[in-house]
């Protein structure tokens, strides 16, 4: 058995899905950490864009937020935010936007505005950002997050970014221009729409997850698709790079911020 905790066999998971020289817009946290594992392993010329508009960033550590100087420092060239949206992203020039979320419903859809109603809401999240463009336009969406009843939803609370919307082909007759969501990456494995219904069903499994724990921990009856695939565990030099990249994150991230004149 491996010893990779399940954000890892996630992050692994989801670094696999890239390949080289593909163009992919990322979103923070979970998505930041498998884009930049896999440009540090199997997909050394992947493009990564963030939302600040830094193009073709190679940080040495995961950004804190988009506006992480290390972002800017490190990219190939930086540009207006209206221009990363404009030329590159309904330009059809991206082909991934890989984003994170609260909630998912089974047919995709993205919640990252509030949990509970919108009047009152018992928790508030940190609202939509790019994602609505990055859903519509992406030649294709990956999606990250932990599973659970509370976060795979029959119905999300709120609506922030469309998926396959009702199902059924809805999507594709709104004549959003982008794929949608390709694969919901949890810390089991991956879903994915059925081709007729878009509903998420179970498709690819990690090698020490079951059947039953996916089902328990997803809020709608999960549905298998025709062959459900096994996934290998972590490499040693999968972990051995995302273990480091971590390990300089943290260590850049406890240093005291120098101050302007000494102060």
């Amino acid at each position: 058995m491996s010893d990779a905790t399940r954000d890892e066999w996630m992050t692994v998971t989801a670094a696999r899905m890239l390949w080289d020289r593909c163009v992919c817009f990322v979103g923070i946290g979970l998505p930041s950490a498998a884009c930049n594992l896999a440009r540090l392993t199997h997909a050394p010329g992947v493009v990564l864009i963030y939302e600040s508009g830094t193009i073709g960033t190679r940080p040495d550590v995961l950004p804190l937020s988009i506006g992480d100087g290390e972002l800017a420092e490190t990219a190939a060239f930086v540009v207006p935010l209206p221009e990363v949206f404009s030329h590159y992203l309904q330009g059809g020039r991206v082909d991934v936007g890989f984003l994170g979320a609260a909630q998912v419903d089974r047919h995709g859809n993205l919640n990252s505005t509030v949990i509970g109603r919108y009047e009152q809401p018992g928790t508030r999240l940190p609202g939509a950002g790019g994602a609505p463009e990055i859903a519509a336009h992406a030649k294709q969406t990956f999606v990250m997050l932990k599973a659970s009843p509370r976060s795979l939803v029959p119905q999300l609370d709120f609506r922030t970014t469309a998926g396959y919307l009702e199902g059924g082909g809805a999507r594709k007759r709104s004549r959003a221009s982008g794929g949608g969501p390709r694969a919901v990456i949890t810390d089991y494995g991956v879903l994915t729409p059925h081709p007729q219904t878009d509903e998420l069903q179970l498709s690819a499994l990690f090698e020490e997850a079951t059947i039953e724990e996916a089902r328990a921990a997803t809020g709608w009856p999960l549905a298998l698709a025709d062959k459900v695939d096994l996934i290998a565990a972590p490499t040693v030099a999968e972990l051995a790079s995302l273990r480091a990249l971590h390990a300089r994150t943290r260590e850049a991230h406890s240093r005291p911020i120098a101050m302007p004149g000494g102060a």
